[in-house]
């Protein structure tokens, strides 16, 4: 497989195409480097923490407090990067990652560290690093051409696997040789690449002609698309299972090496760089694997792949053994999670990705973190050999879930977006206005009906995902060819950010819904604002308007998509085709 490796790497859909672009090329280098310092503290501030305390509990939570705020914010860290330029959202994470680095550098040089001032300022650079994970990935779509996407994920895999086969290692000479506040500084001095790879990042955002969406509304447009998007929840789902039996190996690899292999300290570290070494191999033949299997197939190998390796790692009595299981093992781990971040990045147009990938992030985290506690506490019971060896037979079952969850075909992005041009608008409205109620009636012959409402299905159900709420299709019982669809958004500027969140496969699914209406006439569509009682005003004018009073972000903008003071939110342009 290697050799295959390196013949794709010459080509023009090799493991290293993403590498000829400068920008990718030095944020990937920047990254390899940044990966190694968080490795290396890690391992300064579990050896401070065994000096400053003797509880088991305080020293396991050094991991916690740099993990746990993956899951804590990585649906605001996904919004946030969604919501605004992705370059300047990794330097600000960046910024928070280096001052609490820094801190922790300079107090522990001074000896003013503490364990629970220990495991703040873990948590805080830990919370820099969960901030930037979902800007990061999200933004190599910027930085390479889409075909080379897949490509740069696995680099990016990669990059990281690079710094766990030595960062331990690396961490451990450092510690001995100089103490923990030298890896706490040199972690520190290793973010500097990487804030400077980004700030030489020319980066060309086009301006969007709407203001971001607030924090709040941002996330639950997220968890909304997530939940109306079929493809991203198997993905998650599936992202779930490995994490949670995939934990196992390393949750028990120091158990491995005490108890099965009766090593120390040293042997650790090999078997961590063994584990290491086979995730770089698996990210190098990803694209052959991705070239000759589908999605479910691919996922498939590598859980008899890890089935293999468990269960070599826990009857082996032998180092060299056990290292050749753990590079088994690790390069079939490495391949399904590229796999599975490639299926979410790919299943989430621009406009979401970020809060996607912060939901597979959080899936992973989640799945790893609850699978590792639960294969410990089976550990206890029934030992370390028969626990890896039940990870094993579950790993091996595994696939059987595709029955029910089958893997998404995963291709090259082709899920842009669709720009379309604003409706006419004769009432004055600003971006609060709403809610928005649509109604778009179609005509169908009586034989179309079954099929005309399958199809009409696929469009509400991506018209919810968009942003739209109480979907809805009725058919006039005077008159059956009659059908109307009806939806509401809350407001005006979320209506024209649904109007335009739709791809180009969304937009082919409304095509095909719109084939069926028979005339005379195109489809009516009526969009009108929902006025409860009270809310009709007894002038044409607001009294906000007339007094000069400045409204929030969203109504700021109205003047800057081209709306007269006081006037509607948007020009008046006729889009009759698209609701």
């Amino acid at each position: 497989m290697i050799g295959a490796s390196k013949v794709q790497m010459v080509g023009a859909d090799g493991i290293a195409a993403p590498l000829r672009h400068a920008t990718f090329r030095r944020i990937w280098l920047a990254s390899v480097l940044s990966n190694l310092g968080i490795l290396i503290q890690g391992v300064g501030a579990a050896w401070a923490m065994t000096q400053m305390a003797s509880s088991a509990d305080k020293i396991a939570l050094v991991q916690t407090a740099l993990s746990l705020p993956v899951m804590l914010i990585a649906m605001p860290a996904g919004a946030i990067a969604d919501m605004y330029d992705r370059r300047m959202v990794a330097l600000v994470a960046l910024g928070i990652a280096f001052a609490g680095a820094t801190a922790l550098a300079t107090l522990a040089w001074l000896g003013l560290v503490t364990p629970n001032l220990l495991l703040a300022l873990c948590f805080a650079v830990g919370s820099g690093m969960a901030l930037m994970g979902p800007a990061w990935q999200s933004s190599v779509n910027d930085q390479v051409p889409s075909e080379t996407v897949p490509a740069a994920l696995a680099l990016n895999g990669i990059s990281y696997n690079i710094a766990r086969s030595i960062g331990p290692a690396i961490g451990g000479i450092v510690v001995a040789a100089a103490g923990a506040v030298a890896a706490f500084a040199l972690n520190a001095v290793l973010y500097l690449p990487l804030i400077t790879a980004l700030l030489l990042w020319k980066r060309v955002a086009e301006p969007s002609r709407l203001p971001p969406e607030k924090l709040r509304r941002a996330i639950v447009s997220g968890v909304r698309y997530i939940a109306n998007s079929p493809s991203i929840k198997i993905v998650l789902a599936r992202t779930l299972v490995v994490g949670i039996l995939g934990s196992a190996i390393l949750a028990l690899m120091p158990l491995v090496t005490r108890d099965l292999l009766h090593g120390g300290a040293p042997l650790y570290g090999a078997m961590l760089g063994a584990f290491g070494l086979g995730a770089v191999v698996g990210a190098l033949n990803l694209t052959e694997l991705r070239k000759r299997l589908s999605a479910e197939a691919a996922i498939s190998v590598c859980a008899v792949s890890m089935c293999v390796g468990f269960a070599v790692v826990a009857v082996s009595r032998a180092p060299v053994l056990t290292v050749a299981g753990l590079v088994g093992a690790g390069a079939a781990w490495t391949l399904a999670w590229t796999l599975l971040n490639i299926g979410v990045q790919l299943s989430a147009p621009r406009w979401v990705s970020g809060r996607a990938l912060a939901a597979y992030q959080a899936a992973s985290s989640g799945g790893i973190a609850v699978g590792a506690w639960g294969w410990g506490h089976l550990t206890d019971l029934a030992g370390v050999e028969a626990a890896l060896l039940i990870a094993a037979a579950l790993m091996l079952a595994s696939p059987l879930i595709g029955i029910w969850l089958r893997m998404p075909r995963i291709g090259a992005r082709g899920e842009e977006t669709v720009v379309l041009d604003d409706p006419e608008v004769r009432l004055a409205l600003t971006g609060r206005s709403g809610p928005v109620v649509v109604e778009i009636e179609y005509r169908v012959q009586r034989g179309n009906a079954w099929a005309f409402h399958t199809v009409m299905q696929e469009v509400q159900l991506f018209r919810k995902r968009n942003g739209a709420y109480g979907c809805s299709i009725a058919r006039d019982i005077a008159d059956p060819e009659l059908w109307t669809e009806r939806y509401r958004c809350p407001t005006w500027f979320d209506y024209l950010r649904q109007r335009n969140r739709a791809t180009r496969s969304e937009t082919a699914t409304e095509r095909q819904a719109l084939a069926f209406h028979i005339g005379p006439g195109p489809v009516r569509i009526r969009r009108m604002l929902e006025r409860p009682f009270g809310s009709v005003r007894s002038k044409d004018y607001t009294p906000d308007d007339a007094a000069g009073r400045n409204h929030s972000g969203e109504d700021r903008a109205d003047a800057a998509i081209g709306a007269p003071a006081g006037a509607s939110a948007v020009p008046a342009v006729a889009a009759p085709n698209r609701t």
